[in-house]
């Protein structure tokens, strides 16, 4: 089964290559959203598997919108070292992090099989 994926970023250069790599590795990016607005208008006409979320969109929070996505899993991605995020991942809804040189997609399958039931 194909994962379906929506990816925020507030970078339109990070979003296209991130839709690229993530495509070429059997990924389906079903949109791409620049803020929270879009973001929540693609989850609910697109349902995907996963919504990779940045930390920060411009003046808004990526903590923010992922506690209002609640019908998709929802990854945090950053360029910031995961350390300096620790307490805002642990508080978060997110069911993990990736830094944005280690997306992949064999780490977004691996995120969702490890918070999936066994079966």
């Amino acid at each position: 089964m194909t994962i379906r994926c929506v990816i925020v970023d507030d970078s339109e250069r990070f979003r296209a290559s991130a839709q690229r790599l993530l495509t070429d590795q059997g990924i389906a990016v079903v949109a791409t959203a620049a803020d929270s607005h879009q973001a929540l208008h693609a989850v609910e006409h697109e349902h995907p598997d996963v919504v990779l979320v940045d930390v920060g969109l411009g003046t808004e929070s990526g903590f923010d919108l992922a506690a209002r996505i609640s019908c998709s899993p929802v990854i945090m991605v950053s360029s910031l070292a995961p350390e300096d995020l620790a307490e805002l991942l642990v508080d978060s809804p997110a069911i993990g992090f990736l830094p944005k040189e280690q997306l992949s997609g064999g780490a977004i399958t691996g995120l969702l099989q490890t918070t999936s039931p066994a079966g």
